[in-house]
């Protein structure tokens, strides 16, 4: 319908063009007379001959020479054709009938025309989503590092020391964690509440990084514990210092707001201890020491799943000494098979390996077993 209502409004347009042509011709003589003596001969035809202003521009736009040859039989032949084809466009544009016998010859012609085999498949597609940016971030490893005050920033390989980077004068290394730029970093805080970050986002540890309270809104007077980083299956281990605690799945502590997400119950008095990589559910050992210098150590697959809440029991904690402030869960660490757990208590250090980890194994929610004496006030635990 559009094309034909333009076709007809060109039509329309050149016969009223041609009507004036027609004039012109009639009185060629006295139009090339105004043309010549006239400074302005276009509202002089106009007055004389009753002229639109397209008419009459159409007529100066016409050399004298190509005036003068104007042909009365052509003017009026073209203007025969133009009102038949006028007349049959205005004919089929009131008729929605004939408008759609036109459409049916147009495409019975065209499937004439270009009716051979089809040569591209008809294919049914999934549905089209919206592009995921983090496909187009190069996937490089980088070592995401966390300061005591909060202050955040990515080092590109694997291979930093987080304790040698430089720091804020009052502020310190508190804790790293190894992932891919294309993957999100994940921060734990005091109130059990989870945040997640691009990696590829955050700025270079060439730098002493940037406060993620610019990034992130955490609760009034919560500090932030840990990082966590990987892909979205990776499992970390959230406990608190109640001797509670669970294993998650990274892909369900990911939050999507700027205020977070609780993932983790804190009992009144507990704090929340730094998050610990589970490499294999199966194969892994979970080591709990409290403050008191009991260590006890379990399979990984005796604690639960979960995306939130506050876990089963890993330590057996006196509740009065707890609630008195004089026992809690101090650190926990998840052991690879074959790897070594090593205890640091001031300027000692204990190392134990898989065999010596044994002397500590023992069920899930017992006390454990008293670490050597000297020993018994450890500040952290790695391993190697």
């Amino acid at each position: 319908r559009r094309r034909l209502q333009y076709r007809l409004d060109k039509v329309q347009a050149r016969l009223h063009i041609l009507d004036g042509l027609l004039i012109a011709y009639l009185n060629i003589d006295e139009v090339i007379a105004i043309i010549r003596s006239e400074d302005e001969p276009g509202p002089v035809l106009m007055e004389r001959f009753g002229l639109s202003e397209l008419q009459a521009e159409a007529i100066l736009d016409l050399k004298l020479r190509h005036l003068a040859k104007l042909e009365e039989m052509k003017i009026r032949g073209e203007q025969e054709e133009l009102a038949a084809e006028r007349d049959s466009l205005e004919k089929i544009l009131a008729s929605s009938r004939r408008l759609k016998t036109l459409i049916r010859k147009e495409i019975a012609a065209d499937a004439e025309t270009y009716g051979d085999a089809r040569r591209s498949r008809l294919m049914e597609r999934p549905p089209a989503q919206a592009l995921d940016e983090t496909a187009l971030v190069p996937s490089e490893p980088v070592t995401i590092v966390l300061s005591e005050k909060g202050w955040v920033r990515a080092a590109k390989g694997h291979e930093v020391d987080p304790s040698t980077l430089s720091y804020k004068a009052g502020d310190a290394f508190l804790a790293a964690a190894r992932g891919r730029s294309n993957q999100l970093a994940v921060f734990l805080d005091s109130t059990g509440r989870s945040y997640a970050l691009p990696a590829h986002s955050l700025p270079s540890a060439r730098g002493q990084g940037e406060p993620l309270t610019g990034r992130v809104k955490p609760p009034a007077g919560a500090h932030f514990v840990g990082v966590m980083a990987g892909s979205e299956d990776s499992l970390y281990l959230l406990a608190t210092s109640a001797g509670y605690g669970y294993i998650a799945r990274l892909g369900d502590l990911v939050a999507r707001t700027k205020s977070g997400k609780a993932v983790l119950s804190v009992p009144k008095g507990a704090e929340v201890l730094a998050p610990a990589r589970v490499l294999d559910m199966d194969g892994d050992r979970i080591a709990a020491v409290s403050n008191q210098g009991h260590l006890l150590v379990i399979p990984a697959a005796e604690l639960p799943r979960l995306s939130r809440g506050k876990g089963v029991k890993i330590l057996g904690i006196n509740a009065k000494k707890f609630a008195a402030g004089e026992e809690y869960l101090l650190a926990v660490a998840s052991v690879p098979a074959g790897d070594s757990l090593v205890l640091y208590a001031g300027k000692r250090h204990l190392r134990l390996k898989p065999a010596d980890l044994d002397a500590y194994a023992g069920e899930r929610g017992r006390k454990g077993r008293k670490l050597p004496r000297g020993l018994q006030r450890v500040e952290r635990l790695a391993v190697e």
